[in-house]
């Protein structure tokens, strides 16, 4: 059975990752998401891997020790992560999985699964992300810091594969697509499967 691979999206925000994200689930039947873990509690209402899977911190500490957490971070006094495992079983299966996550937690991805592929959604320039904020008629002061988010995230991009322009989310739906058809047309993909 051929594998999947783990396709890994990150951008600036207003640069429209989770639109493009789901453009491609539209046009995709080998697509899947991985539930997010979590070591916070559950909240009334809240139904264990609907949303998140919740763990006890003393599963999820031993869960960080034993490198069965791909990428985490900590957010409110709570842990978040992605589970390498989760994440296997759906390769393993043929299908391909989509994250969008943040340029931090993406470079940790990138530490742990060499294969992983890493797709930068970016404007095409600083002031065309600008002008998009101040349509959403942001503060200056907010502008600034997002601005100023996005150099990092330009001036740490080194590890990505593919950089794609959303100025058009359905051109750059339609190039994530066919990066993901392309990544599965790699001769090492497709070696093991003809038959001699």
């Amino acid at each position: 059975m051929k594998k999947g691979k783990l396709f890994v999206l990150t951008g600036p925000s207003g640069t429209g990752v989770g639109e493009v994200i789901k453009g491609v689930n539209r046009l995709r039947d080998d697509i899947s998401f991985v539930t997010p873990i979590t070591s916070r509690k559950m909240k009334q209402g809240e139904v264990n891997g609907h949303g998140f899977y919740f763990y006890e911190l003393e599963e999820w500490e031993n869960l960080k020790a034993n490198g069965g957490l791909l990428e985490h971070t900590t957010f409110a006094g709570n842990d978040y992560g992605t589970s390498k495992k989760l994440v296997e079983e759906i390769i393993n299966s043929g299908r391909n999985v989509l994250l969008n996550l943040e340029i931090e937690r993406a470079k940790q991805i990138h530490e742990n699964m060499h294969d992983a592929i890493f797709i930068l959604i970016v404007k095409e320039s600083l002031k065309k992300l600008e002008e998009t904020y101040i349509q959403k008629k942001m503060s200056d002061i907010e502008i600034r810091v997002r601005i100023n988010e996005a150099k990092k995230i330009y001036q740490n991009s080194g590890f990505f594969n593919y950089i794609v322009f959303d100025d058009n989310i359905s051109q750059a739906t339609e190039e994530v697509n066919a990066i993901i058809t392309a990544e599965s047309c790699r001769t090492e993909a497709r070696l093991e499967h003809i038959k001699f």
